[in-house]
């Protein structure tokens, strides 16, 4: 036996026993994180201004970071629209249910959806409520369906990202819900109501103020509701609908975007909750003047229905 002194860390040459991930206790490895120092597998580092990081500590990182706010106080988003693409699929899905139930394209208002969904004053007031809403998806025709979808696709896009996905929903159906009491409340009692157009209104104003508070070019959206405003003149649209939704959906960016960052929060949800008192006021007025013997209320109302 050899009376040799041993180097205290082992014999020379020796390799000492490699660590592992700590992460991964299966997966050794001598790289290590630049700013906790633990041992980490490649598949948990990460690039980091200086070194590489760890997941966790990336992740740590981030929570500590503020991230970036739009205008209305909505977390800044790069990723693709979520919320116009479900309706305009939701709108579609109501319109080929519709077709296959009528066996056209362009009657499709003879389906049985069509009839127990579209907004029909009589019927509304007499207590079937959910035609103010369901109205919305129902579209008289493919060309009435496409052109308020294209709209949807287009400006719904813009707004989503700036407002963020529950300020955009709150704006699209309150303003869908805007439109419906406009034509509810101001119209005549033959009108039936059908189509997103007072949604999609609602959206190009709430995208007409945010733009002109950020001191963007609107001139373009202008144009665009000029257009159809006028063009409703010439057509059996509703203007009252779309005026309704318009108004709704720019005082509701309006509120959002003027509301003190103290509070925003609180101060947007108030704005919401007096649009809902306001429009809830309308249909119940109006339909307490329609308050009449239900026989007849329901004999205008085949009365006044298309054929």
């Amino acid at each position: 036996m050899s009376d040799a002194l041993v180097p205290p860390d082992g014999p020379v040459g020796a390799q000492p026993e490699t660590p592992v991930c700590a992460r991964h206790s299966d997966r050794p490895t001598r790289l290590r994180c630049t700013r906790c120092e633990r041992p980490a597998c490649p598949d948990c580092l990460r690039d980091a201004a200086v070194g590489m990081q760890c997941v966790d500590c990336v992740n740590e990182g981030q929570r500590s970071v503020r991230r970036a706010r739009t205008l209305v106080g909505a977390e800044v988003s790069n990723g693709r629209a979520i919320i116009t693409p479900v309706l305009i699929a939701l709108n579609v899905l109501a319109y080929v249910v519709t077709v296959f139930q009528s066996g056209s394209p362009m009657n499709n208002d003879r389906s049985g959806l069509f009839t127990a969904t579209s907004m029909i004053p009589e019927l509304t007031a007499q207590g079937e409520w959910w035609r103010i809403l369901t109205s919305g998806f129902m579209h008289f025709g493919l060309i009435h369906l496409a052109l308020n979808m294209a709209v949807l696709y287009v400006v719904g896009q813009h707004v989503e990202q700036e407002l963020g996905k529950l300020r955009f929903s709150a704006v699209y159906f309150l303003s869908l819900l805007g439109g419906s009491a406009a034509a509810f409340y101001f119209g005549t009692v033959c009108q039936e109501l059908a189509g997103a157009s007072g949604a999609v209104f609602g959206l190009m104003g709430a995208l007409l103020i945010v733009w002109k508070r950020k001191r963007r070019d609107i001139s373009t959206i202008v144009v665009v509701v000029a257009i159809n405003l006028v063009s409703n003149l010439f057509t059996n649209a509703s203007l009252l609908g779309h005026l309704g939704g318009f108004v709704i959906g720019g005082l509701l960016a309006l509120a959002m975007v003027r509301a003190p960052q103290k509070n925003r929060n609180l101060y947007q949800i108030a704005a919401m909750v007096a649009a809902v008192v306001l429009l809830g006021g309308m249909f119940a007025l109006r339909a307490g003047a329609l308050d009449t013997d239900a026989e007849v209320i329901l004999e205008i109302a085949r009365t006044c229905r298309p054929n």
